[in-house]
């Protein structure tokens, strides 16, 4: 933390340093500017005078009252937004700061206090499970995993949480690792499916697909995976398979059920 402290110092210490190197070009081209106009008034009014538009008279007065105005502004005092010195009090004053920052913490922070190990905050969350959000329902779960590797309904509710937490990846590899300590769980094989396809932006691909298809193998009842196997056989144009697939979940679904008026109408339309 220290250190944090410290490197912030140096950041803004140079921060003040780049404002007021620009603020003094910044001045420094106004000064120019200034001048450029009125060499500009100059050479306008000698143009005039060229083309007859003033007389000798006129053109004498207007170029000496030019003249006065240019010479006026040259000799006025047009000190810089910053002087040289001016940066060094900034810096000093941005030093005392971070210095009288960096004590203050001394005295009242606890710069030798150790981050609280990830391990703790497990531990702290597994206390008080009602109230946890699924990642760190996920991550009090890994630990159980972690202290009990074999153990297979442990390993299916991770797959489960990280799943819930946005984590398709690491549930699909809770629900392989479960599927290694029992390959007969049709249901770690339909979660395993899900996963994938959630992992794959939504497609059902050819691991997600046999694992539908071994979750089905093992329960026919596998609803869930029913319906995936049926997308994948439209994807493809095969609408007897889907049929297939989706004829046992339509039975179950009520006839209101808007579920199962949209599959009726998929199988439909791709029959015409």
């Amino acid at each position: 933390m220290t250190i944090f402290w410290i490197m912030t110092a140096l950041a803004t210490a140079l921060a003040g340093l780049a404002v007021l190197s620009a603020a003094r070009r910044g001045a420094e081209a106004e000064s120019v500017a200034d001048r450029d106009a009125g060499a500009r008034e100059l050479a306008e009014l000698d143009r005039l005078k060229a083309r007859g538009l003033l007389d000798e008279a006129s053109w004498t007065a207007a170029r000496a009252e030019a003249g006065r105005r240019l010479l006026a502004a040259h000799r006025a005092d047009r000190r810089p937004v910053s002087r040289s010195a001016d940066r060094y009090w900034v810096l000093g004053g941005i030093g005392a700061a971070a210095a009288a920052s960096l004590g203050l913490y001394a005295v009242f922070g606890a710069p030798g206090m150790k981050d609280q190990a990830y391990e703790t905050r497990v531990r702290e969350w597994a206390s008080t499970p009602e109230a946890l959000e699924p990642a760190q329902v996920a991550a009090v779960l890994g630990q159980v995993v972690k202290d009990r590797p074999d153990d297979r309904l442990a390993l299916t509710m991770l797959g489960a949480a990280r799943f819930e937490a946005g984590d398709p990846i690491g549930a699909a590899s809770a629900f392989r690792r479960a599927l290694a300590i029992q390959p007969d769980d049709a249901q770690s094989w339909a979660r395993l499916g899900e996963s994938l396809v959630r992992a794959n932006d939504g497609a059902v691909d050819g691991d997600a697909e046999a694992a539908f298809r071994q979750a089905v193998k093992l329960d026919p009842d596998q609803l869930g995976a029913r319906f995936y196997l049926g997308e994948a056989a439209l994807s493809r144009g095969d609408q007897a398979e889907a049929e297939a697939m989706w004829t046992p979940l339509i039975a179950v679904l009520a006839p209101s059920d808007p579920r199962r008026v949209d599959l009726q109408k998929r199988l439909a339309e791709a029959a015409r």
